[in-house]
C-alpha cells in the first residue's frame, strides 16, 4: 500500500456533532478519521464549486448578461396562472 503524506488537524467539535460522527463511523464500519476526511473533502469540493459559479456569475454581470428583476418577478408570478410567461432571457 502506498504511503501518502498526511497532517494532523485538531478541532474542537460540539459534542452533538462528535456523537453523530461516532454513530456514523459505527454504522459504516469506518474510523472517525475516515468520516471526517470524507466530510472535509466533500465540503471543500462544494466550496470550490460555489466559488467557481460565483466567479462565472460575476463575469456574466460584468459582460452585461443580466435579466431585469421585474421581468423575473413577472415570470415567477405567472407560474401559478393558467398562462405562464416564457422564461425571461
Amino acid at each position: 500500500m502506498a504511503q501518502t503524506d498526511t497532517k494532523v488537524f485538531t478541532a474542537h467539535v460540539p459534542l452533538a456533532l462528535a456523537d453523530k460522527v461516532d454513530r456514523l463511523a459505527v454504522r459504516l464500519d469506518r474510523s472517525r478519521g475516515w468520516i471526517v476526511k470524507q466530510a472535509l473533502a466533500a465540503w471543500i469540493d462544494q466550496e470550490d464549486e460555489r466559488s467557481r459559479l460565483t466567479r462565472e456569475a460575476l463575469a456574466d454581470v460584468d459582460a452585461g448578461h443580466v435579466i431585469d428583476h421585474q421581468a423575473v418577478q413577472a415570470w415567477a408570478d405567472s407560474l401559478s396562472t393558467a398562462d405562464p410567461l416564457s422564461v425571461p432571457r
